[in-house]
């Protein structure tokens, strides 16, 4: 029986990594020349196709690595040349925005100073007036409409009360006992002020400061009334509340004479 040799020619095929190989199928025999081929497709493949290989992952490699830089130069470009493309750009929009944002600034700036001002003004102006009509030096009448304010009284208010509790008078006693500018209670001048001394009540800011401060306290305890509140000051809540529990009028003609006087 006669045995055929058949001979295989080289097969080229693709491996895992995407390169491809040559593999040689030799008979059973095999042969020199087949060996010698496969011995010299072997060489050139590990002499070449390494340097291939090498070759393929340092330009993957090199990509990998400035690709962000490329891509941030490239953002770049096209941001700068959107910014700069003309009067109409976006840099001269934002650039306006910002100056207009500025001047709008230095317009409110001078508006509240402006206002501050006029406040101001009308405050020395209200001050200047109080002393002229009620004959006061002006340093009473600048703490009189300071201190009212402070206290949340109207300061119309405020001096006409003083004038009406003791016409400006800082010694001023009353036969009752009470002391000062506006003529309070040392009683109650301690239940506002706990520790404040009598002597204290002489002072001109501890009196109207302690003063006013009661009557915003009746004029919160009334709700607002001022008639009432003024009363009050006068006559005493427990008074007040007495007189109105059995349906009278508290009111002794105190309170029409100070709002008449802030007129």
């Amino acid at each position: 029986m006669t045995t055929t040799k058949v001979k295989r020619s080289p097969a080229r095929h693709i491996n895992q990594s995407g390169f491809s190989q040559w593999h040689y199928d030799s008979d059973a025999a095999g042969g020199r020349d087949s060996r010698r081929r496969s011995e010299l497709v072997g060489q050139w493949e590990r002499e070449n196709s390494g340097a291939l290989k090498r070759a393929f992952y340092a330009v993957g490699e090199n990509v990998r690595r400035h690709y962000g830089k490329a891509c941030a130069i490239m953002l770049a470009f096209i941001v700068g040349a959107a910014f700069a493309s003309g009067p109409d750009s976006a840099a001269v929009n934002l650039q306006l925005r910002e100056r207009l944002r500025r001047s709008e600034s230095k317009v409110k700036a001078r508006e509240g100073e402006l206002e501050l001002t006029r406040l101001e003004l009308a405050r020395l102006n209200q001050i200047v007036d109080n002393s002229r009509r009620y004959k006061v030096s002006a340093d009473l009448a600048e703490s009189i409409y300071d201190i009212a304010l402070s206290e949340g009284i109207d300061p119309k208010v405020a001096f006409a009360l003083v004038n009406v509790e003791s016409e400006f008078y800082h010694k001023a006693v009353s036969p009752k006992g009470a002391v000062g500018l506006t003529q309070v209670m040392p009683a109650t001048a301690r239940l506002l002020q706990p520790g404040v001394a009598y002597s204290d009540l002489f002072n001109h800011e501890t009196n109207l400061r302690l003063g006013f401060r009661y009557l915003r306290d009746m004029i919160a305890y009334y709700d607002g009334d001022l008639n009432l509140a003024l009363t009050a000051y006068n006559r005493g809540p427990g008074t007040v509340d007495k007189i109105r529990k059995k349906g009278g009028d508290p009111s002794n003609g105190y309170a029409r004479a100070v709002i008449s006087g802030d007129k």
